[in-house]
């Protein structure tokens, strides 16, 4: 009765592709895994860049606001946020956006500052004490208008990133 070779060749047939179907769903199951793996990771990555933006944002807010009220001074303050926006991961270009706080923090970074301006000579102080003060007034009206604005936008970025 299965003499025929053709009937061999049929159920042969009918049997590889049965494999190869099998074989070919199990990859596309295997790939939908692996894409939903990976829009979890995009996903849980942005929440944490989220939060870490979010947690310098409200120190940048804290800075700003001391800055407003004139409870630190301008060249710690520029120091300070400078250091703070540039390490934010979901913002850029705030260098262009808040040109004066950057610009000051660019004139006054070589300082030394705790232990080692400490160690300078009483003159050496002076000198970089009157270099910082001056690029300060070259500055300052720029700088509280930054503040004013980074201030705003920070809060603005807080809201964002917590919706």
């Amino acid at each position: 009765m299965f003499s025929n070779p053709w009937i061999y060749a049929i159920v042969g047939a009918v049997i590889i592709i049965a494999a190869l179907t099998f074989y070919a769903v199990k990859l596309l199951n295997q790939l939908k895994a692996q894409t939903v793996k990976i829009r979890q990771a995009e996903q849980d990555k942005k929440i944490a860049l989220a939060k870490h933006d979010s947690k310098i944002l409200s120190s940048v807010v804290i800075i700003a606001h001391a800055m407003k009220e004139e409870q630190c001074d301008i060249a710690e303050g520029c120091w300070r946020l400078s250091v703070l926006l540039d390490s934010l991961k979901l913002s850029t270009g705030l260098s262009a956006e808040f040109p004066a706080v950057f610009e000051l923090y660019n004139k006054i970074k070589h300082m030394p500052i705790l232990e080692a301006r400490k160690k300078l000579a009483k003159n050496e102080r002076m000198k970089l004490d009157f270099e910082r003060m001056k690029a300060e007034g070259d500055l300052s009206a720029q700088i509280k208008i930054d503040v004013t604005s980074l201030h705003q936008y920070a809060q603005e970025r807080i809201s964002a990133l917590a919706s």
